[in-house]
């Protein structure tokens, strides 16, 4: 076998143990990541007040990132899933960023050294452009596309995204206006510089 037939079976091989691996992760793997030593400052000082139910933050928020996994969503225990609907819409959105943040850092730091490039970090950096729903609080944020009529389009935003190449991960992926003063893709980025260590590369 060549090297390119090589390099081929070995990322079909790759993508099958991460595609097992997450097919026998259930939600309880995911709380115990939540709350383990690495990343439990993280998320105490972030929760919402909640009274002790049956859905707390870390437990939606783990049965969610196990939802995700599943390609038509998890099979319902129960018919009653109204409860778990409404814990998922009072999730903190600050907590659920900054624990995106803190363990894509995490797994950086965890990059192996041949992973990067002549030692350094590379970073990547790249944006795009979302319409996100017609309401009045988006439409006061994000002002839609100027080519739609007003009143009949829908709100757009521009999205940069920072991401590790060693890892692939996404470092961080704010959002922000798509026209008007600085709402180019550079803007965004700098305000993500203090993600960046010194000798990091930023790609473009």
């Amino acid at each position: 076998m060549d090297r390119k037939g090589q390099s081929q079976l070995n990322q079909r091989r790759s993508r099958s143990r991460i595609r097992r691996r997450a097919q026998a992760t259930d939600a309880v793997e995911f709380f115990n990541i939540l709350t383990s030593p690495q990343l439990l400052e993280t998320t105490e000082p972030l929760l919402s007040e909640h009274r002790e139910r049956l859905h707390p933050p870390t437990v939606t928020l783990s049965m969610f990132m196990r939802q995700t996994l599943e390609a038509d969503g998890l099979s319902a225990c129960s018919v009653r899933t109204g409860a778990y609907c409404k814990a998922r819409q009072r999730l903190p959105v600050e907590m659920v960023t900054a624990l995106t943040r803190q363990t894509v850092r995490l797994l950086s730091q965890k990059a192996l050294r041949p992973w990067q490039w002549r030692g350094r970090a590379v970073k990547l950096v790249d944006g795009t452009g979302l319409s996100m729903p017609d309401t009045p609080e988006n439409q006061a944020l994000y002002p839609q596309h100027s080519t739609q009529a007003p009143g009949v389009g829908f709100p757009f935003v521009r999205l940069v995204a920072v991401i590790c190449l060693a890892t692939g991960a996404a470092l961080d992926a704010p959002i922000g206006p798509h026209s008007g003063k600085g709402s180019g893709e550079l803007g965004p980025v700098r305000g993500l510089l203090d993600g960046f260590e010194p000798y990091d590369v930023m790609h473009r």
